[in-house]
């Protein structure tokens, strides 16, 4: 497969942007050096911008990308920061996954900030999710940790069985190495979604505290 030029792959991650549905790409902005995506402008809603980000991560021959997109709100009046903490809160308690006993939110002028811990990876991405989609939220950051549990000797190997499971993801061009709770992947891949794959794994191994994604993107 030949290698995009970075005008071929401009087209295509604004082509992308415009086939997503839930993306109003009219003040989206895309730059490309090197295979690396520069998203620039302006999104109504924190679920676009994610939106966005994942739909250029879709685009083959895309090898990092600068996420530099702000939340713009429409017209209508803005959320008070209480009301924003209030209605996260709210949906922590309906999503059964999220331990809210364990989780702390404040909100500074209409951006979410998690800390706490739980249990598993799973708990911690699900409370950012449930932010994500709160009304009103400009921006999330997620500093719940991981609990550490007693890592089993063959974690390793149990993740590579997993990698070798996956229809999506060649096994062999993925390096893991373990220090106690902390996963180190390595390698190449041809395209974010293995990369995607390859996290997703790792992070499911009982014991599992940190993964540290070091894998590349072939050209």
């Amino acid at each position: 497969m030949l290698k995009k030029t970075d005008g071929q792959l401009q087209r295509d991650v604004m082509d992308e942007l415009e086939w997503e549905p839930s993306v109003d790409h009219a003040d989206i902005g895309v730059a490309v050096t090197d295979g690396v995506v520069t998203l620039s402008g302006y999104v109504k809603t924190y679920p676009e911008k994610i939106a966005a980000e994942k739909a250029t991560r879709r685009v083959a021959g895309v090898r990092a990308i600068a996420e530099e997109i702000k939340v713009h709100f429409a017209s209508e009046p803005k959320m008070a920061d209480h009301e924003i903490a209030r209605r996260l809160l709210d949906m922590m308690a309906w999503t059964v996954s999220i331990p809210t006993d364990r989780v702390q939110v404040k909100v500074e002028r209409g951006r979410v900030t998690l800390s706490g811990m739980v249990d598993w990876d799973y708990q911690r991405k699900e409370a950012f999710r449930a932010a994500s989609r709160v009304t009103g939220v400009a921006g999330v950051s997620n500093l719940i940790e991981v609990k550490q549990h007693p890592a089993p000797a063959d974690v390793k190997e149990r993740i590579v069985s997993a990698f070798k499971r996956q229809a999506d993801l060649d096994a062999a061009a993925v390096t893991v190495t373990t220090e106690g709770g902390i996963v180190k992947l390595g390698g190449k891949v041809r395209a974010w979604a293995e990369r995607g794959v390859a996290e997703r794994a790792a992070w499911s191994a009982p014991g599992v505290t940190r993964v540290e994604d070091n894998i590349t993107i072939a050209l």
